[in-house]
C-alpha cells in the first residue's frame, strides 16, 4: 500500500514540477495555440474523451508527431487512473522517440520513466529494471539528458533495488538521486517540492530497512524543503496537506524508535484540517496502530472507506480489499471490537468474487482499448507475419522431415549394428557354454583317484547344481550349499575358488542362475520377470543388471538373438 501511495505522490509532484507544458512544441500561429489551449482545458478537466479527440486532431493536423501524441494520450489516461492503458501509450511514445531521442530528450526520457514506474507498480520488477537501467546508462553518456527525470529514474531504481533486497546499492542510488535533483533544483523555478519529495521518499526507504534514526533525519530535511516550497507557492491547501504527511510520518517513526510521548505530541499537534484525503488517513491509522490505539485507528480506516465510497461508488477490487478492508479488520480485532470485525470479515468474503469479476471486466475493457489503438497497425503486421509465418512453417516442416529421416536412418543403423553385435555375442555365449559342458564332462569322466580332494568336491558341486538345480532358491548360499553336500562351508569356498578360476561361491551360484535364465529365454515365451523368479533372481532390476554385465546384452536382446539363430 505504501509503495502505491508513494508512486501516487511522485506523480503529483512531478506534475507540479514539470507539468505538462508544451509551449516549446507550439507554433507561432493561432491554430496551433488554439489546439494546445483546447488540449489543456480538456486535460485539466479530466475529460478523457474530449482530451483524446483533441490529441487525435492535433496529430492529424501534424501539430504533434505520433510519439508526442502517444505521450499526451498516456498523460490523459494516467490522469483518469486507467494505468494499464497509460502504460501502453507511454511505452509507444518511448519506443517512438527511441530511434532518435535528440528530437525531444525530455519526452523520450519522461515517457520511459513513466512506463518503467507503471511496470514496477503492477509487479513487473524485471521490466522496470530493464527500462530504467537503459535510460540511466544513456544519462551517463549524454549531457542533454534531463536531470529531473534522471533523479526520478534513480529513485525508481532504488525502489527496484529495495524490492530485490539490495539495500546497500539502494542507499548509494537514492543518495545519487538526491544530489542530482539538488543540482537540478539550483536552476529550477520551483525547487522546494522536488527536494521535499525526494527527502520524504528516502526517509520511507530507510524506514523499510529499519534505520529509524536516519529516517527521522531525512524527514527533518523534507520539512526544511517544504518550508522552501511554501515560500515558492501560494497553494495553502497543498502546503497543509504535505505538512500533514510529514508530521504523521514523523509520529510513526518516533513511536517505532521508542519515543511514544514525543510521537503522541507530534500526532496531537497535527490539525485535522491537514487530514484531508485518504493518504493522510492511512498515515494517521499507521501511527495509531503502532501506538496501540486501535480504536482510533479503526476510525481513520472507516474514514478511508467512506471517502472512497463517496468518490468511486464503492466498487470492490482486490486492491481495495487489501488496502482498505483488511487493515480495518485488523484494527477492529486488536481493539476487541469483534462484532465489527466479523462484519468486515463477512464483507471481505463476499467481496472477493465480485472483485475478481470486476477485475476481469476492467482488464478486458482496458485491453479492448489497447487493441483498438493497434487495429490498423496489426492488420499490416498480421499480413507480413502471415507470409513470414508460412515461410517459417515450411522451413520447419522440411527441417522436421529431414530430422525424422535422419533419426530413422540412425535408428536403422544402430539396430543393425546392435543386432550384429548381439549375434556375435550370442555365438560366443554358445561356444562358452559348450566349453563349460565339455569341461564338466571331462571332470566327471576322470577316475576319482586321479582327482584332488578339492576337485572331487567341486565335481560333486557341479553335479548337484546340474541335476538338482538348488540355485533356483533365492536363499541359496555357501552355507546351504555345504549342508546339501554334507561338508564344511570353508571347503566349498576353497573348492570353488581353486577349481573355477577364482570365482566366489556367490558368483558361482549367480552364473548358474543366469545360465538357467538364458535357457528359459531360448526355450520359452515366459515373461522376463517370471523367468527371473524361476531362476532364483526375483528382482527384475537385479536380473537386468546382472544379465547385461554377464552377457553384454539385455534379456530381450538375448531372446531376439536366440530366435534369429533358430
Amino acid at each position: 500500500m505504501k509503495q502505491t501511495t508513494h508512486l501516487i505522490i511522485l506523480y503529483a509532484v512531478l506534475a507540479l514540477i514539470v507539468g505538462c507544458t508544451n509551449s516549446s512544441d507550439t507554433k507561432n500561429d493561432t491554430k496551433t495555440q488554439a489546439a494546445w489551449e483546447q488540449y489543456h482545458d480538456a486535460y485539466e478537466a479530466k475529460d478523457l474523451e474530449r482530451t483524446l479527440a483533441v490529441v487525435d486532431s492535433m496529430e492529424q493536423a501534424q501539430i504533434v508527431n505520433m510519439a508526442m501524441a502517444d505521450y499526451l494520450r498516456g498523460h490523459a489516461y494516467d490522469a483518469c487512473w486507467q494505468m494499464r492503458i497509460a502504460e501502453h501509450f507511454y511505452k509507444k511514445s518511448y519506443e517512438g522517440y527511441a530511434p532518435d531521442p535528440s528530437q525531444d530528450w525530455y519526452r523520450y526520457t519522461d515517457a520511459g520513466y513513466r512506463w518503467a514506474a507503471l511496470l514496477f507498480r503492477r509487479g513487473d520488477t524485471k521490466g522496470a529494471l530493464s527500462v530504467t537501467t537503459k535510460l540511466l546508462s544513456q544519462a551517463e553518456e549524454n549531457d542533454s539528458f534531463p536531470n529531473d527525470v534522471k533523479g526520478s529514474l534513480l529513485m525508481l531504481m532504488s525502489e527496484v533495488q529495495m524490492q530485490l533486497r539490495q539495500f546497500d546499492e539502494a542507499r548509494l542510488t537514492w543518495q545519487k538521486a538526491y544530489e542530482t535533483l539538488e543540482k537540478n533544483s539550483e536552476k529550477a523555478r520551483h525547487k522546494g517540492w522536488g527536494m521535499a519529495w525526494v527527502s520524504f521518499e528516502i526517509s520511507t526507504k530507510l524506514h523499510k530497512t529499519g534505520n529509524i534514526e536516519e529516517a527521522l533525519e531525512w524527514i527533518d530535511r523534507s520539512e526544511q524543503w517544504l518550508a522552501v516550497a511554501e515560500q515558492e507557492h501560494d497553494d495553502s491547501l497543498l502546503i497543509e496537506e504535505w505538512k500533514g504527511h510529514v508530521a504523521l510520518t514523523r509520529a510513526l517513526y518516533l513511536q517505532e524508535s521508542g519515543h511514544p510521548v514525543e510521537a503522541a505530541a507530534t500526532y496531537a499537534a497535527v490539525p485535522r484540517s491537514r487530514l484531508c484525503e485518504p493518504n493522510g488517513y492511512t498515515e494517521a491509522a499507521s501511527y495509531l496502530m503502532a501506538a496501540g490505539r486501535y480504536d482510533e485507528a479503526a476510525y481513520w480506516y472507516e474514514q478511508i472507506d467512506s471517502t472512497y465510497i463517496a468518490t468511486d461508488g464503492a466498487q470492490m477490487t482486490l486492491d481495495i480489499i487489501t488496502e482498505r478492508l483488511s487493515p480495518r479488520y485488523v484494527a477492529y480485532r486488536k481493539a476487541r471490537r469483534d462484532a465489527d470485525a466479523l462484519v468486515i470479515a463477512d464483507s471481505i468474503s463476499e467481496s472477493i468474487d465480485s472483485a475478481l469479476a470486476w477485475q476481469k471486466k476492467n482488464d478486458a475493457a482496458e485491453l479492448s482499448v489497447i487493441y483498438q489503438t493497434h487495429e490498423r497497425d496489426l492488420r499490416i503486421k498480421d499480413l507480413r507475419f502471415t507470409v513470414y509465418f508460412h515461410r517459417i512453417i515450411a522451413i520447419a516442416l522440411v527441417i522436421i522431415l529431414l530430422l525424422i529421416a535422419y533419426l530413422l536412418w540412425r535408428s536403422y543403423r544402430y539396430n543393425k549394428v546392435l543386432r550384429a553385435k548381439n549375434r556375435h555375442l550370442y555365438k560366443q555365449i554358445e561356444e562358452h557354454a559348450k566349453e563349460e559342458e565339455k569341461m564338466l564332462s571331462t571332470l566327471q569322466a576322470q577316475p576319482e583317484e586321479s582327482l584332488s580332494t578339492e576337485q572331487q568336491l567341486f565335481r560333486r558341486i557341479c553335479i548337484l547344481m546340474a541335476e538338482q538345480q538348488p540355485y533356483i532358491d533365492e536363499n541359496l548360499n555357501r552355507d546351504t550349499l555345504a549342508q546339501l553336500l554334507g561338508t564344511n562351508a570353508r571347503y566349498v569356498v576353497q573348492a570353488v575358488r581353486n577349481c573355477s578360476h577364482g570365482e566366489t561361491v556367490s558368483d558361482f551360484i549367480t552364473r548358474y542362475r543366469l545360465e538357467h535364465v538364458a535357457r528359459l529365454l531360448k526355450t520359452t515365451d515366459d515373461p522376463v520377470n517370471l523367468i527371473g523368479e524361476l531362476s532364483g533372481i526375483p528382482s527384475r532390476a537385479t536380473l537386468a543388471r546382472l544379465f547385461r554385465h554377464y552377457y553384454g546384452m539385455t534379456c530381450s536382446e538375448f531372446r531376439q538373438a536366440a530366435q534369429a539363430k533358430a
